[in-house]
């Protein structure tokens, strides 16, 4: 029997538009142990049961136009204008924790709509920053998940391209590559956060250092599953667990060295209880 070698990425873990978000939550859940959140503060249910426990109260839309004369943190992702207007109301005070990066982009859309530009966004339908994306265009913008799906709109020659702040590189140039080879007149704007695209080359120099890698997300994180891909793609040995009661024994034998690493929305401290139930096993 012997212990398995392990090592967390310490490129993994929370981007700093979460980092913000989640370190205003507690400052405010400290002084007045309360606080209510629109939305999961983060795509990883074991932070936001940590935060509930702390009194973080999670509420949707239909909720934030009941409530009144309170204070409701905006998370990292943004909201459309119709939140604002909603808190306006309802004398509700917006602690406001969208990331500057999705805030710059709303601004950039707005712009852009004000301006009359054809207006497409390549992103996930129904994700919380989409829609505050989606919002800055009184949601007249098409959103598309790939290629064949925009193909099937009746295009105008011309259209102004944008992409949520999480996509693939690759993915949106591949994607503007192939609508200027069709003939269209794309305006690209390249809005995806640095910080987010480049784990996918640190993931892949990380993946392939280890015999097995653990990705540690949770399961409503677009990023997650894009970036455990990558991992997929690189090390064919690659694991998703959400929590560490979800390891198995038997994915691992004596001598392997394990690599542990998560999404942008994957606490550390949750990568180290993985890393520690790790260390018990015995193969």
């Amino acid at each position: 029997m012997q212990r398995l070698n392990v090592t967390i990425d310490s490129n993994s873990g929370f981007c700093f538009g979460v980092v913000y978000a989640i370190q205003m939550a507690e400052d405010i859940l400290d002084e007045q142990g309360y606080l209510y959140c629109l939305g999961d503060i983060v795509h990883n249910d074991e932070e936001v049961q940590r935060l509930q426990h702390r009194g973080l109260r999670i509420i949707d839309h239909q909720q934030l136009g009941e409530l009144r004369n309170e204070a409701v943190l905006i998370r990292a992702h943004g909201e459309p204008p119709e939140t604002y207007q909603t808190a306006l109301n309802n004398n509700l005070t917006l602690i406001d924790a969208s990331c500057p990066v999705v805030l710059k982009l709303q601004n950039r859309i707005k712009s852009s709509y004000d301006k009359d530009d054809r207006i497409f966004i390549y992103g996930k339908h129904g994700h919380a920053e989409v829609l505050g994306l989606l919002g800055q265009t009184n949601n007249n913008a098409v959103v598309f998940e790939n290629i064949d799906e925009l193909l099937k709109h009746e295009l105008p020659s011309k259209f102004t391209l944008y992409s949520q702040t999480t996509k693939s590189t690759d993915n949106f140039y591949s994607i503007k590559d192939q609508l200027e080879t069709k003939g269209y007149e794309v305006d690209a704007n390249d809005t995806i956060c640095r910080q987010v695209s480049n784990r996918d080359k640190e993931l892949r120099k990380f993946a392939a250092q280890f015999n097995k890698i653990v990705f540690v997300s949770g399961t409503k994180s677009s990023n997650g599953k894009v970036l455990y891909q990558v991992c997929k793609n690189t090390n064919p040995d690659s694991y998703f667990i959400s929590k560490a009661e979800e390891l198995q024994q038997d994915w691992f034998k004596a001598g392997d060295t394990v690599g542990i690493c998560g999404a942008t929305s994957t606490p550390m401290w949750l990568m180290e209880q993985v890393r520690d139930s790790l260390l018990k096993l015995e193969v």
